[in-house]
Formats: structure tokens, C-alpha cells, sequence
């Protein structure tokens, strides 16, 4: 079984006060993927390499700077694990050999988006799991191609209008569950995050920092041009997006999934959704409450599911 130590962050007060990422950069206002990594990388300090997929966040460079203060590698969409594969294997190399000191080991970091983790990347994905690559996997999942007018991908929610779903229903598809085909690998660790809980997501970064093997993290990602809401709100829409049970705070460690963050009583998905101009279809012109219900439904199952099979500490 593993052994995780005690958490040395228990409240608000333990999370660092200021933030190791560069400002200045040209990413969107109100980025719930950059309000994420910002918290991911004070956890993960500077001796670190970020191999960062094409999508959203290598918009953070701007050549030949980047706001990172250790390392950051670019790679194609679909290929981040094998150049992680590539840093891992020259740095243990390095090591063995005594070239480099063990001081000067740094944590190789894949950050992609949703495009790449749910869709063309998750081949190359599976291949580092399986190879039991020692990385740390980080997803930025504004639930869209978002670099790129904002697509539909296999992460977008069932009745979104995306600039490839613009019909009367919106997405006619589901989210894919990349949190369960991550865990069916049984890599070291897979966990759930999102930058409006900030203790959660400290906890679990130094948690995955404390592991050994594949360690995959997936950040719910408010988008204000994507999801057609204004930036001031990104961090209201991400509370709403836990309290509503639509993302679900959890990890998996030893085959075992427990949920971390339970709300004391879930607010209806409408109040999630109505805040977002993606789901405007579902209340203009007249409310759509087929559609609706049918969003909560499959919220309410999942949580009814939980409940048969775990005993929740709820929040």
C-alpha cells in the first residue's frame, strides 16, 4: 500500500503568497486554466520541466521567453508523453552516470488541454502509462479546442454550443470520463482539480509530488471566450461547477477513488448552467426543462452511485 505523508497544507493560510509563474503573458482574462496553474506550479517550485503540448498555454511563451522559472519544452499536440519520456530518460541518465548531482533532478511536467489528454494525445498517454513513466500529467480542460475557436473535443458537456455544435440542442455527444479511462491504467495517482478550491489542489499536487510513476491531474477549466461568460466571473462559475456536483473533487490512489470535497446540499445544475453562454440555448427563447432535467439526472446518478458504494464526509 502506498504511503502518502501528512499534508503540510491544511488551510488558506499554507498556500504560498506569492506565485512563482511570470505575469504579462497572452493569455485570456479570467483563465480558469491559468488561475490552476499558476497554484500547481508554487506547489511544484522551479527545478522542473514543463512539456507543453500545442493548445492554449504555449500562448504563455513568447519566444524566446516564458513566465516559467525552471524548464519548458514544446511539443506537438499529440506527442507531450513521448517528450517526457525523452527529458525523463536523459535526466535519469544523467543521474546514473553522476553527471548531474541529485539535487539537480528536476520533475518533468506534461501540461496539454483537453484536446490533447481526452482526444489526440490519449494514445501516447496510455503508452507512458503503461511504460510507468515517472512524469506528472496536468490538463487544463476548458472543455473545447479553445486555441482554436473552441471546437467541440471529447471533453465538451452534453448540450453545449461550440463553433462546431451550433444547432438547436447544442453538443449532442457526453463528456468522456478521462478521469476513470486514466485510473483503469492503475497509474500512481489520478486526481480531479480546480484552481477555485486552491487547499484541495495543493494537497493533491504535493500528494502526486510524493509518488513514484504516472501521476495525472485534471483541472476543470472555466473559459470566459469559450464558455461565452464575462472573466470576472470565472472564479464564481468554478464554485458553482463543484457545488452544482457537475465536477466532482476526487482521486484515485491504491484502486481506490475517494472524493475529497462532497457540498452539503447540491445546488441545481441550472444554476451552473445559466451563468454560461454555451447553455443560453436552454432558457432562451423559452426554457428547454427536457434538457435540463436531463443534465441533472445524469449529475444525480452519479452522485447517487457514490453514495451506494462510499461513505462521504461532505463539505
Amino acid at each position: 500500500m502506498t504511503e502518502v505523508k501528512a499534508t503540510f497544507y491544511r488551510r488558506m493560510k499554507d498556500l504560498p503568497s506569492t506565485h512563482l509563474l511570470g505575469t504579462g503573458t497572452p493569455m485570456c482574462s479570467g483563465c480558469g486554466g491559468l488561475e490552476a496553474l499558476h497554484q500547481v506550479y508554487d506547489v511544484i517550485g522551479e527545478k522542473s520541466v514543463f512539456v507543453n503540448a500545442a493548445g492554449c498555454m504555449t500562448l504563455l511563451s513568447v519566444y524566446p521567453f516564458t513566465p516559467f522559472r525552471g524548464s519548458w519544452l514544446y511539443t506537438a499536440m499529440a506527442s507531450a508523453p513521448a517528450g517526457a519520456q525523452g527529458v525523463r530518460d536523459a535526466l535519469d541518465i544523467l543521474l546514473e552516470k553522476k553527471r548531474i548531482p541529485p539535487e539537480e533532478n528536476m520533475e518533468v511536467v506534461v501540461l496539454t488541454g483537453d484536446g490533447s489528454a481526452y482526444g489526440m494525445g490519449l494514445s501516447a498517454t496510455s503508452g507512458a502509462m503503461e511504460r510507468n513513466l515517472d512524469f506528472l500529467y496536468i490538463c487544463y480542460d476548458n472543455e473545447g479546442y479553445g486555441n482554436t475557436g473552441q471546437q467541440y473535443s471529447g471533453a465538451t458537456p452534453h448540450a453545449a454550443k461550440t463553433a462546431t455544435s451550433k444547432g438547436p440542442l447544442g453538443f449532442p455527444g457526453f463528456k468522456k470520463d478521462l478521469f476513470s479511462i486514466w485510473a483503469a491504467h492503475k497509474p500512481a495517482y489520478v486526481a480531479t482539480v480546480i484552481g477555485t478550491e486552491p487547499v484541495d489542489l495543493a494537497r493533491k499536487i504535493e500528494k502526486a509530488r510524493s509518488l513514484k510513476g504516472p501521476r495525472m491531474i485534471i483541472a476543470l477549466a472555466p473559459c470566459p471566450p469559450g464558455w461565452d461568460f464575462d472573466p470576472k466571473e470565472s472564479v464564481e462559475i468554478g464554485k458553482l461547477a463543484v457545488k452544482s456536483g457537475v465536477w466532482p473533487l476526487k482521486e484515485y490512489i491504491d484502486g481506490k477513488v475517494t472524493h475529497t470535497k462532497i457540498p452539503r446540499q447540491r445546488i441545481p445544475v441550472e444554476d451552473y448552467l445559466k451563468h454560461q453562454g454555451r447553455f443560453a440555448h436552454l432558457f432562451e427563447p423559452q426554457c428547454n426543462d427536457a434538457l435540463i432535467n436531463e443534465i441533472q439526472k445524469k449529475v444525480d446518478d452519479y452522485w447517487d452511485e457514490v453514495q451506494k458504494t462510499t461513505s462521504l464526509d461532505k463539505e
